[in-house]
């Protein structure tokens, strides 16, 4: 995005409260795969080499519910406090997304509380699905209704489905964009976009495979039993999520995000450390937003910083 400060609103941090915390439990990683390379060292030379004036930062898959909620609150305080700390460092440079411990819905409304009102930290970081609820189910309305009330930024990140299909190949590459997918398509249909629309939800990943199914999804709007849960029509509902670019850049896919998303709500992200060889991803999405022959320069400093620094009060003056 030559030119132009870069504000990341999709990177991650793994804290050493949260490592050891899942290792005692048996789990070394997210998915197939080990714990990536990750020190806040590096990302900050990294950020000096792309000029990324400021990130978003979040932790994501597996999260933090593996069949034990008392584990899971406990797992959540520490690492909300874990982000703070990295933020308070440093707060021109980071903001954070808290963790709440889903499927306690009352600890997890009294976790966005403690993360928005006592830590002070941008938004509240939801997975797509706890257990067997996708984002929507009716047991999480109070939730919801919290998040609305604040009208809170909310970041949703995937993790794999609790029953992966049979495959060759890393589970990442395909699960997790169609269970963002399938959160998106939750959201619609259960009316929770209509019934709360104050959250200012970002889809990480571009939506999944939400632009390429628009002429499908669409199609919701003729049935008869959904069609008063989304009154507006399924497209609008689409346009008024936000949109991160993280492992998207292609020529291809932001020709798609273009006919479903708002250019006010198009994000710069990137995913680092998660994705499978990170610096070049990183480096690669940077790269391709520059050529990419459909954005003017008006529509590359909106992507670069200039929607996410209306998002985010923190980042209102990059780069100074």
């Amino acid at each position: 995005m030559t030119g132009f400060p870069l504000i990341d609103i999709h990177q991650h941090v793994i804290p050493d409260v949260y490592r050891s915390a899942l290792a005692r439990i048996g789990v070394m990683g997210s998915g197939e795969n080990p714990w990536p390379q990750w020190s806040m060292a590096r990302t900050l030379e990294l950020m000096d080499e792309n000029r990324i004036a400021g990130v978003m930062i979040s932790i994501a898959s597996p999260g933090a519910y593996f069949g034990d909620v008392e584990f899971t609150r406990g797992l959540v305080r520490s690492c909300n406090e874990a982000l703070a700390s990295i933020v308070d460092e440093r707060p021109t440079k980071f903001g954070a997304m808290g963790f709440v411990p889903l499927p306690d819905v009352a600890a997890a409304v009294r976790e966005v509380d403690y993360a928005l009102d006592v830590l002070k930290l941008d938004g509240i970081n939801l997975l797509t699905h706890t257990g067997v609820r996708y984002l929507g189910h009716a047991e999480e309305d109070e939730l919801y209704a919290t998040l609305d009330r604040r009208c809170a930024v909310v970041f949703v990140h995937p993790v794999r489905p609790q029953v992966l299909p049979p495959v060759d190949y890393p589970a990442g590459y395909t699960e997790l964009v169609f269970d963002t997918t399938r959160a998106i398509t939750n959201l619609l249909c259960t009316g929770t976009l209509a019934k709360y629309p104050n959250i200012r939800f970002i889809m990480s990943h571009m939506g999944g495979a939400t632009p390429f199914l628009l002429f499908r999804l669409g199609g919701l709007d003729d049935e008869p039993k959904l069609r008063g849960r989304f009154p507006d029509g399924v497209a609008a509902y689409l346009r008024r999520l936000y949109y991160d670019v993280a492992q998207s850049a292609a020529p291809l896919s932001l020709r798609a995000l273009l006919e479903i998303a708002d250019h006010s709500r198009i994000l710069f992200g990137t995913d680092y450390p998660f994705a499978r060889n990170a610096e070049k991803v990183l480096k690669d999405t940077i790269e391709t937003l520059a050529r990419f022959e459909s954005f003017d320069d008006t529509l590359r400093r909106k992507i670069a910083f200039g929607n996410a620094s209306a998002l985010f009060p923190r980042f209102a003056n990059p780069g100074t």
